[in-house]
């Protein structure tokens, strides 16, 4: 004799979940092709594509392949991209000043692209460690501490250059305290209002940056160095709460969250406490981890690229710069 239970729900949530058209039904979070934001490395010189160890399958591109680059992203439906330069040892300084050189090859690259592709979305990197003989974000004291208001005024001397050469954004990503209101007070009195400041709002001294500082080579000169005195301690929530209200009320028109995975807490939380335009970068550390585990087939690479964007957009995050743009775009076409 079977024995019916009188409890047993009347409410079954795997209804909804049993057919693909009725999941997709309830599906709460997707991700667009034109959510992606795709980090590219530029070095000087012609046809040059160099392999970086650290991170297999990305490379260093001279501006030539950067823009048969845009071109492939854009057919994606990625229509923005993020640029970081590679610099010479030679061109580095201890005041950066190759940082705001009219002629720099962040310049030349975004006057480039802008002439090439108009519609490509470019945000640039506002920061020092790419320029500097020590791979610190700004200039420093005798003791390497870096001198906070001094670095702010070659920031705003490099914001006016790439405002000049044709950026649509600007992304600080140096964590000097102040810098935000500065550059957007200079770009105001230099007629460019319109330039977009994405501020690295809550940046932790993380260890996955590693990759990303060979690829730049600024690993090289910052050797044993760190940067504890000016990112974020990755204990740390309610600070970010507090560099994230200072920098909007400071003129930011968008908020980044650096690294990714490891601080989905904190795009939630500021998320949920400012509502506005909120980015995720998911860096170095994460693309060679993740990609290391693609090449060993420990990961299905699909699944777990899928997986994590989604798991950004759960928390809160309105676009990711990722190093898997290209493979999650090709992804979501399929899947659209």
């Amino acid at each position: 004799m079977t024995i019916v239970n009188r409890h047993y729900p009347s409410t079954r949530l795997r209804r909804l979940r049993r057919q693909d058209f009725s999941r997709n039904w309830i599906q709460q979070h997707h991700f667009r092709t034109d959510q992606l934001i795709y980090p590219l490395f530029v070095v000087a010189g012609q046809k040059q594509r160099q392999p970086i160890k650290a991170m297999p399958g990305i490379d260093r591109l001279s501006i030539d392949l950067v823009l048969l680059e845009c071109e492939q992203l854009l057919a994606l439906g990625v229509n923005s991209i993020a640029l970081f330069p590679v610099i010479e040892v030679a061109e580095k300084s201890w005041l950066a000043e190759a940082a705001y050189a009219e002629d720099g090859l962040i310049p030349q690259a975004v006057r480039r692209i802008k002439q090439a592709f108009p519609q490509m979305g470019i945000i640039v990197d506002i920061a020092l460690d790419p320029y500097t003989v020590h791979g610190q974000d700004g200039i420093t004291d005798d003791q390497g501490y870096v001198l906070n208001d001094i670095t702010i005024e070659t920031l705003v001397k490099q914001s006016l250059v790439y405002a000049q050469a044709g950026a649509d954004v600007l992304a600080p990503s140096d964590m000097m305290d102040g810098r935000i209101g500065v550059i957007r007070q200079a770009l105001e009195n230099a007629q460019q209002p319109n330039v977009m400041l994405l501020s690295y709002a809550a940046k932790y001294a993380s260890a996955f940056y590693a990759p990303f500082r060979h690829a730049i080579g600024s690993a090289a000169q910052l050797k044993t160095g760190n940067k504890f005195t000016y990112q974020m301690h990755p204990a740390n929530s309610d600070e970010a709460l507090h560099e994230v209200a200072l920098d909007l009320q400071e003129g930011a028109d968008i908020v980044m969250i650096k690294p990714g995975l490891a601080y989905l807490d904190i795009v939630q939380r500021v998320k949920a406490q400012f509502q506005v335009p909120t980015f995720v970068y998911q860096v170095s550390g994460e693309y060679s981890m993740l990609q290391s585990a693609f090449e060993q087939g420990f990961l299905s690479a699909d699944a777990v690229i899928m997986e994590t964007l989604l798991a950004f957009k759960r928390a809160g995050a309105d676009a990711v710069l990722t190093y898997f743009a290209k493979q999650a775009a090709v992804l979501l076409k399929t899947v659209q």
